[in-house]
Protein backbone atom coordinates (compact mmCIF):
# COMPACT_ATOMS: atom_id res chain seq x y z
CA UNK A 1 0.00 0.00 0.00
CA UNK A 2 1.57 3.34 -1.02
CA UNK A 3 2.21 6.14 1.44
CA UNK A 4 -0.38 8.94 1.40
CA UNK A 5 2.15 11.73 1.94
CA UNK A 6 5.89 12.25 2.29
CA UNK A 7 7.75 14.56 4.66
CA UNK A 8 11.25 15.85 3.90
CA UNK A 9 13.26 17.59 6.63
CA UNK A 10 13.20 15.82 9.97
CA UNK A 11 14.31 18.45 12.44
CA UNK A 12 12.03 19.06 15.40
CA UNK A 13 9.28 20.70 13.34
CA UNK A 14 9.40 18.20 10.47
CA UNK A 15 9.49 15.20 12.79
CA UNK A 16 6.51 16.49 14.75
CA UNK A 17 4.52 17.21 11.58
CA UNK A 18 5.20 13.64 10.40
CA UNK A 19 4.14 12.22 13.77
CA UNK A 20 1.02 14.41 13.71
CA UNK A 21 0.09 13.10 10.26
CA UNK A 22 0.68 9.51 11.33
CA UNK A 23 -1.42 9.96 14.47
CA UNK A 24 -4.31 11.12 12.27
CA UNK A 25 -4.24 7.92 10.21
CA UNK A 26 -1.95 8.92 7.35
CA UNK A 27 0.74 6.58 6.07
CA UNK A 28 3.82 8.81 5.97
CA UNK A 29 7.09 8.39 4.12
CA UNK A 30 9.96 10.32 5.75
CA UNK A 31 13.33 11.39 4.36
CA UNK A 32 16.16 13.60 5.54
CA UNK A 33 19.33 14.66 3.75
CA UNK A 34 21.37 13.19 6.61
CA UNK A 35 20.50 9.73 7.90
CA UNK A 36 20.93 10.52 11.59
CA UNK A 37 17.71 12.52 11.90
CA UNK A 38 15.73 9.84 10.08
CA UNK A 39 17.03 7.18 12.45
CA UNK A 40 16.36 9.41 15.47
CA UNK A 41 12.75 9.90 14.41
CA UNK A 42 12.19 6.22 13.79
CA UNK A 43 13.58 5.39 17.24
CA UNK A 44 11.03 7.68 18.88
CA UNK A 45 8.13 6.92 16.54
CA UNK A 46 7.18 3.59 18.08
CA UNK A 47 4.10 2.21 16.36
CA UNK A 48 3.49 5.36 14.30
CA UNK A 49 2.78 4.73 10.60
CA UNK A 50 6.10 6.13 9.37
CA UNK A 51 8.21 4.56 6.64
CA UNK A 52 11.82 5.76 6.41
CA UNK A 53 13.67 6.27 3.14
CA UNK A 54 17.32 7.05 2.50
CA UNK A 55 17.07 7.62 -1.24
CA UNK A 56 15.01 10.42 -2.85
CA UNK A 57 13.86 8.37 -5.85
CA UNK A 58 12.58 5.51 -3.72
CA UNK A 59 10.96 8.03 -1.36
CA UNK A 60 9.02 9.60 -4.26
CA UNK A 61 8.09 6.24 -5.78
CA UNK A 62 6.55 5.16 -2.47
CA UNK A 63 3.86 7.85 -2.64
CA UNK A 64 0.35 7.43 -3.98
CA UNK A 65 -0.60 9.58 -6.97
CA UNK A 66 -1.02 12.48 -7.16
CA UNK A 67 2.07 12.59 -4.98
CA UNK A 68 2.12 14.99 -2.05
CA UNK A 69 5.48 16.00 -0.59
CA UNK A 70 5.64 18.21 2.51
CA UNK A 71 8.90 20.10 3.03
CA UNK A 72 10.04 21.23 6.47
CA UNK A 73 13.42 22.52 5.35
CA UNK A 74 15.37 25.67 6.23
CA UNK A 75 14.19 28.62 4.13
CA UNK A 76 16.32 29.87 1.25
CA UNK A 77 18.78 27.87 -0.85
CA UNK A 78 18.08 24.53 0.94
CA UNK A 79 14.47 24.64 -0.33
CA UNK A 80 15.66 25.17 -3.91
CA UNK A 81 18.13 22.31 -3.54
CA UNK A 82 15.45 19.90 -2.31
CA UNK A 83 13.07 20.91 -5.10
CA UNK A 84 15.82 20.33 -7.66
CA UNK A 85 16.42 16.83 -6.26
CA UNK A 86 12.70 16.00 -6.31
CA UNK A 87 11.51 17.22 -9.70
CA UNK A 88 13.18 14.52 -11.87
CA UNK A 89 10.97 11.94 -10.15
CA UNK A 90 7.69 13.88 -9.97
CA UNK A 91 4.94 13.95 -12.58
CA UNK A 92 2.35 16.45 -13.73
CA UNK A 93 -0.31 16.81 -11.04
CA UNK A 94 2.02 16.06 -8.13
CA UNK A 95 2.28 18.66 -5.36
CA UNK A 96 5.18 20.04 -3.34
CA UNK A 97 4.21 21.83 -0.12
CA UNK A 98 6.68 24.14 1.62
CA UNK A 99 5.80 24.32 5.30
CA UNK A 100 8.81 26.41 6.34
CA UNK A 101 9.18 30.15 6.86
CA UNK A 102 10.00 30.97 3.25
CA UNK A 103 9.78 34.52 1.99
CA UNK A 104 6.59 34.81 -0.01
CA UNK A 105 8.41 36.19 -3.07
CA UNK A 106 10.63 33.07 -3.13
CA UNK A 107 7.44 31.01 -2.96
CA UNK A 108 6.03 32.87 -5.96
CA UNK A 109 9.23 32.22 -7.94
CA UNK A 110 9.13 28.50 -7.13
CA UNK A 111 5.42 28.36 -7.89
CA UNK A 112 6.00 29.84 -11.35
CA UNK A 113 8.97 27.57 -12.09
CA UNK A 114 7.11 24.39 -11.14
CA UNK A 115 3.98 25.44 -12.97
CA UNK A 116 5.88 25.11 -16.25
CA UNK A 117 6.51 21.45 -15.32
CA UNK A 118 2.89 20.80 -14.35
CA UNK A 119 3.86 20.36 -10.69
CA UNK A 120 1.76 22.10 -8.06
CA UNK A 121 3.37 24.19 -5.36
CA UNK A 122 1.76 25.27 -2.11
CA UNK A 123 3.45 27.76 0.19
CA UNK A 124 2.10 26.80 3.60
CA UNK A 125 2.43 28.96 6.67
CA UNK A 126 2.64 26.80 9.79
CA UNK A 127 2.43 28.42 13.22
CA UNK A 128 2.53 26.92 16.67
CA UNK A 129 6.11 25.90 17.23
CA UNK A 130 7.14 22.33 18.00
CA UNK A 131 4.10 21.59 20.17
CA UNK A 132 1.74 22.96 17.54
CA UNK A 133 3.38 20.89 14.82
CA UNK A 134 2.84 17.75 16.91
CA UNK A 135 -0.63 18.39 18.29
CA UNK A 136 -2.19 20.83 15.80
CA UNK A 137 -0.82 24.05 14.31
CA UNK A 138 -2.55 26.91 12.51
CA UNK A 139 -2.06 26.29 8.79
CA UNK A 140 -2.11 28.93 6.04
CA UNK A 141 -1.94 27.34 2.56
CA UNK A 142 -1.43 29.47 -0.56
CA UNK A 143 -1.25 28.36 -4.20
CA UNK A 144 -3.71 27.03 -6.75
CA UNK A 145 -7.08 26.18 -5.22
CA UNK A 146 -7.20 22.81 -7.02
CA UNK A 147 -3.84 21.83 -5.52
CA UNK A 148 -5.06 22.85 -2.08
CA UNK A 149 -8.15 20.68 -2.51
CA UNK A 150 -5.91 17.65 -3.11
CA UNK A 151 -4.01 18.30 0.11
CA UNK A 152 -6.89 19.69 2.20
CA UNK A 153 -8.06 16.35 3.68
CA UNK A 154 -4.65 15.92 5.31
CA UNK A 155 -4.01 19.56 6.20
CA UNK A 156 -7.37 20.11 7.88
CA UNK A 157 -6.94 16.86 9.78
CA UNK A 158 -3.58 17.80 11.32
CA UNK A 159 -4.52 21.43 12.07
CA UNK A 160 -5.62 22.70 15.45
CA UNK A 161 -9.37 22.53 15.99
CA UNK A 162 -11.48 25.25 17.66
CA UNK A 163 -15.19 24.57 18.19
CA UNK A 164 -14.86 21.71 15.72
CA UNK A 165 -13.47 24.01 13.01
CA UNK A 166 -9.97 23.32 11.65
CA UNK A 167 -7.50 26.19 11.96
CA UNK A 168 -6.73 25.80 8.28
CA UNK A 169 -8.31 27.47 5.28
CA UNK A 170 -7.36 28.27 1.71
CA UNK A 171 -5.65 31.65 1.84
CA UNK A 172 -5.23 32.55 -1.82
CA UNK A 173 -2.99 32.20 -4.89
CA UNK A 174 0.79 32.10 -5.32
CA UNK A 175 2.74 33.23 -2.23
CA UNK A 176 -0.22 34.46 -0.19
CA UNK A 177 -0.01 31.68 2.40
CA UNK A 178 3.57 32.47 3.30
CA UNK A 179 2.75 36.18 3.23
CA UNK A 180 -0.02 35.69 5.78
CA UNK A 181 2.35 33.68 7.99
CA UNK A 182 5.02 36.39 7.63
CA UNK A 183 2.71 39.15 8.85
CA UNK A 184 1.40 36.82 11.57
CA UNK A 185 4.97 36.68 12.84
CA UNK A 186 5.22 40.46 12.64
CA UNK A 187 2.09 40.78 14.79
CA UNK A 188 3.68 38.25 17.12
CA UNK A 189 6.75 40.49 17.51
CA UNK A 190 4.52 43.43 18.44
CA UNK A 191 2.35 41.40 20.81
CA UNK A 192 5.37 40.03 22.66
CA UNK A 193 6.99 43.47 22.96
CA UNK A 194 3.78 45.05 24.28
CA UNK A 195 3.54 42.36 26.95
CA UNK A 196 7.20 42.82 27.86
CA UNK A 197 6.66 46.57 28.29
CA UNK A 198 3.60 45.98 30.49
CA UNK A 199 5.66 43.60 32.64
CA UNK A 200 8.49 46.14 32.86
CA UNK A 201 6.15 48.88 34.10
CA UNK A 202 4.67 46.61 36.77
CA UNK A 203 8.14 45.52 37.87
CA UNK A 204 10.10 48.75 37.65
CA UNK A 205 7.59 51.54 38.24
CA UNK A 206 5.17 49.80 40.60
CA UNK A 207 7.99 47.74 42.19
CA UNK A 208 5.84 44.61 42.28
CA UNK A 209 7.46 41.23 42.99
CA UNK A 210 7.56 38.69 40.18
CA UNK A 211 5.11 36.38 41.94
CA UNK A 212 2.51 39.14 42.17
CA UNK A 213 2.97 40.05 38.51
CA UNK A 214 2.44 36.38 37.62
CA UNK A 215 -0.86 36.53 39.51
CA UNK A 216 -1.83 39.68 37.61
CA UNK A 217 -1.17 38.01 34.26
CA UNK A 218 -3.16 35.01 35.45
CA UNK A 219 -6.12 37.28 36.23
CA UNK A 220 -5.77 39.07 32.90
CA UNK A 221 -5.84 35.73 31.11
CA UNK A 222 -9.33 35.12 32.50
CA UNK A 223 -10.68 38.26 30.80
CA UNK A 224 -10.54 40.04 27.47
CA UNK A 225 -6.74 39.79 27.30
CA UNK A 226 -6.99 35.99 27.26
CA UNK A 227 -4.35 34.64 24.88
CA UNK A 228 -1.56 32.12 24.53
CA UNK A 229 1.12 34.78 25.05
CA UNK A 230 -0.49 36.06 28.26
CA UNK A 231 -0.81 32.46 29.46
CA UNK A 232 2.84 31.58 28.86
CA UNK A 233 3.97 34.88 30.40
CA UNK A 234 2.28 33.87 33.64
CA UNK A 235 3.97 30.45 33.45
CA UNK A 236 7.37 32.01 32.73
CA UNK A 237 7.10 34.34 35.71
CA UNK A 238 6.23 31.43 38.02
CA UNK A 239 9.28 29.39 36.98
CA UNK A 240 12.04 29.22 39.59
CA UNK A 241 15.78 28.87 39.04
CA UNK A 242 16.68 25.38 40.25
CA UNK A 243 19.89 26.47 41.99
CA UNK A 244 18.70 29.59 43.81
CA UNK A 245 14.94 29.16 44.03
CA UNK A 246 14.54 32.71 42.74
CA UNK A 247 12.49 33.66 39.65
CA UNK A 248 14.25 32.34 36.56
CA UNK A 249 13.34 35.50 34.62
CA UNK A 250 15.91 37.41 36.69
CA UNK A 251 18.72 35.22 35.36
CA UNK A 252 17.88 35.43 31.64
CA UNK A 253 20.11 37.77 29.63
CA UNK A 254 18.16 40.66 28.10
CA UNK A 255 19.21 40.02 24.49
CA UNK A 256 16.38 38.96 22.16
CA UNK A 257 16.94 37.12 18.88
CA UNK A 258 14.93 37.05 15.67
CA UNK A 259 14.87 34.86 12.57
CA UNK A 260 13.91 37.35 9.89
CA UNK A 261 10.14 37.21 9.45
CA UNK A 262 9.60 40.37 11.51
CA UNK A 263 12.15 42.17 9.39
CA UNK A 264 10.49 40.91 6.19
CA UNK A 265 7.13 42.19 7.48
CA UNK A 266 8.54 45.66 8.10
CA UNK A 267 10.40 45.80 4.79
CA UNK A 268 7.32 44.74 2.82
CA UNK A 269 5.28 47.44 4.53
CA UNK A 270 7.94 50.07 3.85
CA UNK A 271 8.23 49.05 0.21
CA UNK A 272 4.48 49.40 -0.27
CA UNK A 273 3.73 52.47 1.85
CA UNK A 274 1.92 50.63 4.65
CA UNK A 275 2.16 51.94 8.22
CA UNK A 276 3.16 49.09 10.54
CA UNK A 277 5.16 51.15 13.02
CA UNK A 278 4.34 49.06 16.11
CA UNK A 279 5.70 45.91 14.49
CA UNK A 280 8.77 47.78 13.27
CA UNK A 281 9.48 49.29 16.69
CA UNK A 282 9.20 45.81 18.22
CA UNK A 283 11.82 44.67 15.71
CA UNK A 284 14.06 47.64 16.53
CA UNK A 285 13.67 46.86 20.24
CA UNK A 286 15.23 43.45 19.59
CA UNK A 287 18.06 45.12 17.69
CA UNK A 288 18.70 47.49 20.61
CA UNK A 289 18.56 44.59 23.05
CA UNK A 290 21.41 42.92 21.17
CA UNK A 291 23.68 45.87 22.07
CA UNK A 292 24.03 44.59 25.64
CA UNK A 293 27.67 45.61 26.18
CA UNK A 294 27.04 49.08 24.77
CA UNK A 295 23.93 49.51 26.90
CA UNK A 296 25.77 48.53 30.07
CA UNK A 297 28.50 51.05 29.25
CA UNK A 298 25.98 53.77 28.37
CA UNK A 299 24.09 53.21 31.63
CA UNK A 300 27.10 54.54 33.55
CA UNK A 301 27.42 57.60 31.30
CA UNK A 302 23.92 58.71 30.29
CA UNK A 303 21.45 60.04 32.83
CA UNK A 304 17.70 59.61 32.99
CA UNK A 305 15.11 61.97 34.52
CA UNK A 306 16.20 63.83 37.65
CA UNK A 307 12.75 64.22 39.15
CA UNK A 308 11.87 62.19 42.22
CA UNK A 309 9.60 59.20 41.59
CA UNK A 310 6.35 59.47 43.50
CA UNK A 311 4.51 56.34 44.70
CA UNK A 312 1.48 55.34 42.63
CA UNK A 313 -1.84 53.85 43.59
CA UNK A 314 -1.21 50.17 42.85
CA UNK A 315 -4.77 49.07 42.07
CA UNK A 316 -5.48 52.01 39.77
CA UNK A 317 -2.23 51.68 37.87
CA UNK A 318 -2.50 47.93 37.38
CA UNK A 319 -5.80 48.66 35.65
CA UNK A 320 -4.15 51.42 33.58
CA UNK A 321 -1.51 48.92 32.45
CA UNK A 322 -4.19 46.39 31.50
CA UNK A 323 -6.01 49.01 29.46
CA UNK A 324 -2.77 50.14 27.83
CA UNK A 325 -1.85 46.59 26.87
CA UNK A 326 -5.27 45.86 25.39
CA UNK A 327 -5.31 49.09 23.40
CA UNK A 328 -1.76 48.47 22.22
CA UNK A 329 -2.85 45.05 20.99
CA UNK A 330 -5.82 46.58 19.15
CA UNK A 331 -3.48 48.96 17.34
CA UNK A 332 -0.95 46.23 16.51
CA UNK A 333 -3.59 43.91 15.06
CA UNK A 334 -5.12 46.85 13.21
CA UNK A 335 -1.76 47.47 11.54
CA UNK A 336 -1.26 43.79 10.72
CA UNK A 337 -4.70 43.32 9.18
CA UNK A 338 -4.34 46.60 7.30
CA UNK A 339 -1.15 45.17 5.82
CA UNK A 340 -3.11 42.07 4.79
CA UNK A 341 -5.82 44.19 3.18
CA UNK A 342 -3.47 46.55 1.33
CA UNK A 343 -1.26 43.76 0.00
CA UNK A 344 -4.28 41.68 -0.99
CA UNK A 345 -5.51 44.59 -3.10
CA UNK A 346 -2.02 45.14 -4.53
CA UNK A 347 -1.74 41.52 -5.73
CA UNK A 348 -5.46 40.87 -6.29
CA UNK A 349 -5.30 37.98 -3.82
CA UNK A 350 -8.72 38.49 -2.22
CA UNK A 351 -7.42 37.40 1.19
CA UNK A 352 -10.25 36.06 3.41
CA UNK A 353 -9.68 38.28 6.45
CA UNK A 354 -12.59 36.78 8.39
CA UNK A 355 -11.23 33.25 7.96
CA UNK A 356 -7.65 34.34 8.68
CA UNK A 357 -8.76 35.65 12.07
CA UNK A 358 -10.57 32.37 12.73
CA UNK A 359 -7.60 30.13 11.94
CA UNK A 360 -5.45 32.25 14.27
CA UNK A 361 -7.68 31.22 17.20
CA UNK A 362 -5.90 27.90 17.71
CA UNK A 363 -2.47 26.38 17.26
CA UNK A 364 -0.64 29.61 16.45
CA UNK A 365 1.39 31.86 18.74
CA UNK A 366 -0.93 34.90 18.56
CA UNK A 367 -4.10 32.95 19.36
CA UNK A 368 -6.31 35.15 21.49
CA UNK A 369 -9.91 35.58 22.55
CA UNK A 370 -10.47 38.79 20.62
CA UNK A 371 -9.77 37.11 17.28
CA UNK A 372 -13.42 36.00 17.42
CA UNK A 373 -14.34 39.68 17.54
CA UNK A 374 -12.03 40.49 14.61
CA UNK A 375 -13.56 37.70 12.55
CA UNK A 376 -17.08 38.93 13.31
CA UNK A 377 -16.08 42.47 12.33
CA UNK A 378 -14.84 41.35 8.92
CA UNK A 379 -17.89 39.15 8.40
CA UNK A 380 -20.05 42.25 8.86
CA UNK A 381 -17.79 44.53 6.80
CA UNK A 382 -15.22 42.70 4.62
CA UNK A 383 -13.97 46.01 3.16
CA UNK A 384 -13.37 47.77 6.47
CA UNK A 385 -10.46 50.21 6.12
CA UNK A 386 -9.05 49.69 9.60
CA UNK A 387 -10.04 47.71 12.68
CA UNK A 388 -9.76 50.85 14.81
CA UNK A 389 -12.93 52.27 13.28
CA UNK A 390 -15.02 49.14 13.82
CA UNK A 391 -17.68 50.12 16.39
CA UNK A 392 -16.53 47.54 18.97
CA UNK A 393 -12.89 48.62 18.93
CA UNK A 394 -13.71 52.32 18.54
CA UNK A 395 -15.65 52.07 21.80
CA UNK A 396 -12.77 50.21 23.46
CA UNK A 397 -10.31 52.91 22.45
CA UNK A 398 -12.60 55.61 23.87
CA UNK A 399 -12.66 53.70 27.13
CA UNK A 400 -9.02 52.59 27.30
CA UNK A 401 -7.02 55.42 25.78
CA UNK A 402 -6.73 57.10 29.18
CA UNK A 403 -4.89 54.04 30.49
CA UNK A 404 -2.52 54.02 27.54
CA UNK A 405 -1.87 57.76 27.83
CA UNK A 406 -1.26 57.59 31.57
CA UNK A 407 1.14 54.65 31.32
CA UNK A 408 3.09 56.05 28.37
CA UNK A 409 3.42 59.49 29.97
CA UNK A 410 4.53 57.99 33.27
CA UNK A 411 7.08 55.81 31.48
CA UNK A 412 8.45 58.83 29.61
CA UNK A 413 8.65 60.89 32.82
CA UNK A 414 10.52 58.13 34.66
CA UNK A 415 12.78 57.03 31.81
CA UNK A 416 11.31 53.58 31.09
CA UNK A 417 11.67 52.73 27.38
CA UNK A 418 8.31 51.99 25.79
CA UNK A 419 9.00 51.58 22.04
CA UNK A 420 5.80 49.75 21.11
CA UNK A 421 3.26 51.13 23.59
CA UNK A 422 4.31 54.71 22.82
CA UNK A 423 4.20 53.95 19.10
CA UNK A 424 0.72 52.46 19.48
CA UNK A 425 -0.46 55.71 21.02
CA UNK A 426 1.20 57.75 18.27
CA UNK A 427 -0.40 55.54 15.61
CA UNK A 428 -3.81 55.93 17.21
CA UNK A 429 -3.49 59.70 17.47
CA UNK A 430 -2.09 59.97 13.94
CA UNK A 431 -4.90 57.89 12.45
CA UNK A 432 -7.63 59.92 14.18
CA UNK A 433 -6.11 63.30 13.17
CA UNK A 434 -8.01 64.94 10.30
CA UNK A 435 -5.43 67.67 9.66
CA UNK A 436 -1.82 66.66 10.18
CA UNK A 437 1.62 68.27 10.04
CA UNK A 438 2.18 66.85 6.53
CA UNK A 439 1.09 70.17 4.99
CA UNK A 440 4.37 71.69 6.18
CA UNK A 441 6.30 68.67 4.91
CA UNK A 442 4.82 69.17 1.46
CA UNK A 443 5.68 72.88 1.54
CA UNK A 444 9.26 72.03 2.50
CA UNK A 445 9.53 69.48 -0.31
CA UNK A 446 8.23 71.98 -2.81
CA UNK A 447 10.62 74.68 -1.48
CA UNK A 448 13.84 72.72 -1.90
CA UNK A 449 12.88 70.28 -4.65
CA UNK A 450 9.94 71.75 -6.57
CA UNK A 451 8.02 68.53 -5.78
CA UNK A 452 4.67 70.40 -6.02
CA UNK A 453 1.70 70.11 -3.67
CA UNK A 454 -2.07 69.90 -3.67
CA UNK A 455 -4.37 72.45 -2.05
CA UNK A 456 -7.29 71.80 0.29
CA UNK A 457 -9.49 74.45 -1.32
CA UNK A 458 -9.25 73.63 -5.03
CA UNK A 459 -8.33 70.86 -7.45
CA UNK A 460 -4.96 70.64 -9.18
CA UNK A 461 -1.23 70.38 -8.56
CA UNK A 462 0.67 73.52 -7.55
CA UNK A 463 4.20 74.87 -7.19
CA UNK A 464 5.25 78.10 -5.47
CA UNK A 465 8.34 80.19 -6.12
CA UNK A 466 9.22 80.43 -2.45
Amino acid sequence: MPNTIGVIGLGVMGSNIALNMASKGEKVAVYNYTRDLTDKLMNQAGEAALEPYYDVERFVQSLEKPRKVFLMVTAGAPIDSVIESLTPYLESGDIIMDGGNSHYEDTERRYNDLQTKGIGYLGIGVSGGAEGALHGPAIMPGGDKEDYEKAAPILTKIAAQVDGIPCCTYIGPEGSGHFVKMVHNGIEYADMQLIAEAYTFLRQRLSLPVEEIANIFGTWNEGELQSYLIEITENILRKKDEETGKPLIDFILDKAGQKGTGKWTSLQAIDNGIANSIITEALFARYISALKDQRVKASSILNGPDSAVEPLDKKAWIEYVRQALYMGKICAYAQGFTQYKATSELHNWNLPLKEIALIFRGGCIIRAQFLNTISAIYEENPNLDNLLIAPYFAEKTREYQKGLREVVCEAVQTGIPFPSLSTALTYYDSYRTANSSASLLQAQRDYFGAHTYERNDREGVFHTDW
